[in-house]
């Protein structure tokens, strides 16, 4: 092959890396910013929800997870946890009873508030998650700033325990396209839900029943639970609710075994 067919083919090649990377520069100018409140709306009979079509085709795209198998009685539960009520401890010991794995989705404050806590919750085997560092509206902040509030809680939490979180709830479950993608670039799966309630009002405690009838009447095939940990109810209702949804045939899993 002689020289001008060597440079020939190079610049082929060249100009072939530029435009696909001015295609992905451009593809990614092009993801939507507009704010998506994350809502669900429930079914009877333990039908799985409807999630949103386009909820549901933005979390599909950018392999999320907000709802698994319809076909699997696996369910998986989350906490989301933005600073201590007192409640937390107790939440683990029943857990721990019950041999349930959960998720926790921690903010800095949590973190150096009590990580003692974050630290049992590693030793016992459940899944630190990333509720960022000051639980900002992830659509609200620049892609900068958006980096900080995922990455410096993950380098805080891993040199803290050497432990390397791999999930993100988004604040006040609000997220776009662009910070699906972004978090995708950190290495992170975006978590939602398909089953929670009224529960994170510390004003509107002392409905255990209340409670208790929200989670058992919409459990449902693949359901993802979000808890608050700052609800005494919570803590009050934990061990019948894992029992009883139990006994209803459902298995209790980790996020690690997520099954779509």
């Amino acid at each position: 092959m002689n020289k001008r067919i060597i440079l020939v083919l190079t610049m082929v090649v060249s100009l072939g890396v530029y435009f696909v990377a001015s295609s992905v520069r451009a593809n990614d100018g092009a993801l939507s910013t507009k704010k998506i409140g994350w809502g669900i709306k429930r079914a009877e009979n333990h039908e799985q929800p409807d999630l949103g079509a386009e909820n549901k085709s933005l979390i599909d795209k950018y392999n999320g997870l907000a709802m698994g198998n319809k076909d699997s009685k696996k369910v998986y539960l989350t906490f989301d946890m933005g600073y201590e009520a007192g409640y937390t401890e107790s939440i683990l010991d029943t857990l721990k009873e019950n041999n349930v794995t959960a998720t926790f989705f921690i903010t800095a404050h949590y973190l150096n508030t009590e990580p003692e806590l974050v630290q049992r919750m590693i030793e016992e085997g459940h899944i630190v998650g990333n509720h960022t560092v000051n639980h900002k509206s992830m659509p609200d902040i620049s892609e900068d700033e958006l980096k900080n509030e995922i990455m410096n809680l993950h380098t805080a939490v891993y040199e803290k325990f050497g432990y390397e979180m791999v999930y993100v709830r988004p604040p006040k479950g609000e997220y776009s396209e662009k910070t699906l993608d972004f978090c995708n670039s950190l290495k992170y799966k975006t978590v939602m839900w398909s089953l929670a309630y009224d529960d994170w009002d510390e004003s509107k405690q002392g409905r255990e029943d209340y409670g208790k009838k929200k989670v058992l009447d919409n459990i449902h095939n693949g359901a993802i639970i979000l808890l608050h940990a700052t609800s005494k109810d919570n803590m009050n209702i934990l061990d019948s609710c894992i029992k009883e949804i139990n006994n209803m045939g459902y298995e209790f899993a980790s996020l690690d075994d997520f099954e779509k």
